[in-house]
This record gives C-alpha cells, structure tokens and sequence, in this order.
C-alpha cells in the first residue's frame, strides 16, 4: 500500500506510528462494559487500556485519510487535521512504556483533556476541507464515494474516541459528570422522554426566533416490557439530544415553510413522537407534515455537504456573525445517524412527497447488545478507495 505525499512529508516517526499501530484492530466495547468499568474499574487500569487503544483509532483513521484523493489532501484544513492527529497519536506514544503510576496517569489524563480541545473543531475544519477541494475544481464520481465513505468511517470513530476520553476525565479526572447519577459521560438510567423534550424546546427556542412560530409536540408512549414505567435505558445523553435536535429542526423547518408555500392560514401541524420500548429495541418515530422529501432528493440527504438551506460561509470568513440557527454544512443528518449506529442502533429517513416525514430512531434497548460499531482499516477498505470507477454500470436515474 503506498502512503501519500501527505504522510511522505511528515517526519518517518509519525508514519512509523501510523504503520504501527493501524495494523491493529479496535477493540469494541460494550454498553453493559463501559457501565460496569465506570463502577468497579480504576484509573491505572483506564489508563493501561487507553494508552494503546486510543493510539489504534487515531492511527487507523490517519492511514485512510492517506488513501484520499491527493488535492483534498492538499487542502489547508485537511492538512490541519491531520496534523493535529499527528500531533495527538505522538503524545499517546510517550506513554506506552510508563508505569501506571499516580503521576503518570494523571499526566496521561491532562494529556487526554488537551487532545479533546485539539479535536473540538474536527468536523467544521473536514467540512471547510472539502469547501476548499470542491472550489479548485469538479469532484469526480468516485472521488466522492470515496470521501462519503471516509467521512463516514473517520466521524463514527471520532465520536468513539470522544467517549473514551470523556469516560477517563469524569471518571478518573477532575472533570465532574454532567449530572450526579451520570457515570462518566454514560447514563445507565437515560430516561428519553427528558432528553426529547429538552431537545425539542431548544429546537423550538431557535425556530420560534427564526420564523416567529413553531410546531408544537405530542409524545405517545409505549413501554412494551413494563406500561407502567418510564423509558429509559443506559445511553449517552448526548448523543440522544444531538440526534433529536437534529430531527427537530429539519421537521420544524420543514413544516413552516411547507405551509409558507401553500400559503395557508390553517395552524401549524404538531410534531407527533413515538416512544416504543420492546424487548430487543427502543424506537422513536418522529412523524410531521412538513411536505415529505421527493425522491428525487432521498439518496442524498445523508451526504456530507448536502443541504436545501443556503451554503455556509467559509470558516475563515471574518465577516461572518454565526449560523443560521436552522441549517449548517449538511452534516446534520449524516453525524446523527453515526450516533445512532455507534452503539448498534440506526437512523432512518421515510417520506411521503406532499405529505410529511417519518424519522425512525433505533436504539438498542439490551445493554449487553449495544456494542460499539467501529471501522477496521484492513484489505477491504484498501480495496474500496483502490477503485476508480467511472461509469455507473446502471441507466442514470431522471
């Protein structure tokens, strides 16, 4: 396998690293794991564990970014991120021979607080990346398969990596969870219908101060295991907010201006959710009467970059004040549904064009059974950015 003349450039240590470490794979964890560790486990043992697994998830996703096309990697972002991977996976490495002791691990955890500030503008700088490489000139068919395909991979495990980081800090760190019954960053009584909701007021805040109106919400719940409880299961707060939030405000947008458009003075529709919880799945439908997606558009709304809103201004651009508080880079929908898919869930779109949308949020209800799902850099996704087809071996679709 060749490496690029991005990694070419870089000091032999650093590609010595890359080649090192990439050849191992990730060791996935599951939700039941994490929990447990957050209970029992200590700091020396988070500590053993990190060392070498966090320097695996960055290498990996470093020798892909290395199979990319060559101009996007010249891009000045691009360029960027991969320094600050470099950067990371280096101070990682310094501690692979050092004991576990008191002072090392918590020069180990300042080292892990610093390299998540690093990372904090990862995906804007990716996504100002691919601005840069798209301005030079046209982006071939399969240059784009294969940087969807990349993104998809380096995002999912950049959200793993956050985890890790997050669960040492919390746990073992100074960092104090968000809520006292939090274990690190994971909640192992995540109740959903909080999280929805204070989802689905901040989207409306933003809607309401946006378009001077906003739908409303109705939550039908369904607990198929125990009806008189409440939802919950153990999961990332966060990740449940990010995804819902995301949805609310492409149904809230969408259900405006659909009616905008048809120039009605009816009142706006709610937002219905369904919250089901059976014995293997938790699932939330999110069903509004926005107009629907033709599907025309369908296969493209979890591409990176794909958005109907305005393009967002460059990020170096001085003059500009802040997002629109209702669209962005595209990056909504697809980093929602690696969320989704991280701990063996999914995110799917259904769409009635002139009608409305079903949003299916999937989570795995079985702690045991909610695994992360992690990209291996081996032989097949060498094979997959080795090819170079031009023609679709399909008649285009109209």
């Amino acid at each position: 396998m060749h490496l690029t003349r991005l990694l070419r450039t870089q000091q032999p240590s650093l590609t010595h690293l890359i080649d090192h470490y990439a050849k191992f794979p990730p060791t996935g964890l599951t939700m039941k794991r994490i929990v447990e560790f957050a209970r029992e486990g200590d700091a020396k043992q988070s500590y053993l564990f990190l060392r070498n697994e966090l320097p695996v998830r960055l290498a990996s996703m470093m020798k892909e970014m290395g199979h990319l096309p060559p101009r996007l990697l010249d891009t000045p972002s691009v360029k960027t991120v991969n320094g600050w991977y470099g950067t990371s996976l280096h101070e990682l490495d310094s501690f692979k021979q050092l004991a576990a002791n008191l002072e090392t691990v918590k020069k180990f955890t300042e080292v892990l607080q610093n390299i998540r500030k690093r990372h904090s503008t990862v995906i804007e700088t990716l996504a100002q990346g691919y601005m840069e490489f798209s301005d030079v000139g046209p982006v071939k068919e399969y240059e784009e398969s294969q940087i969807q395909y990349f993104l998809n991979r380096f995002y999912l495990s950049r959200i793993s990596i956050r985890l890790l980081i997050y669960q040492h800090t919390m746990c073992f760190g100074e960092e104090v969870p968000v809520h006292p019954t939090h274990l690190g960053f994971v909640d192992p009584n995540c109740f959903v219908e909080d999280i929805i909701k204070d989802a689905f007021e901040n989207a409306q805040f933003l809607c309401e101060g946006y378009y001077s109106a906003a739908p409303a919400l109705e939550i039908r719940r369904i607990n198929a295991i125990d009806p008189e409880e409440p939802i919950a299961i153990p999961y990332v707060p966060s990740h449940l907010y990010h995804i819902m939030f995301e949805l609310f405000k492409n149904s809230m947008r969408a259900t405006i201006e659909y009616l905008e458009s048809k120039k009605s003075n009816s009142s706006l529709p709610s937002i219905v959710v369904d919250v089901v919880k059976a014995k293997e799945d938790l699932t939330i439908r999110i069903s509004d009467r926005g107009g629907g997606i033709p599907r025309s558009k369908a296969d493209k709304i979890f591409r990176y970059m794909y958005s109907t809103a305005p393009r967002p201004v460059s990020l170096t651009d001085t003059q500009h004040s802040g997002p629109t508080p209702l669209a962005g880079f595209g990056y909504g929908l697809p980093i929602s549904r690696l969320y989704a898919r991280y701990f063996n869930g999914d995110l799917e779109i259904h769409s009635v064009d002139g009608h409305g949308t079903d949003a299916y949020v999937y989570l795995q209800a079985v702690e045991d059974q909610a695994s992360e799902w992690l990209p291996i850099c081996n032989r097949a996704a060498y094979e997959y950015y080795a090819s170079r087809k031009y023609q679709s071996d399909w008649t285009k679709k109209k």
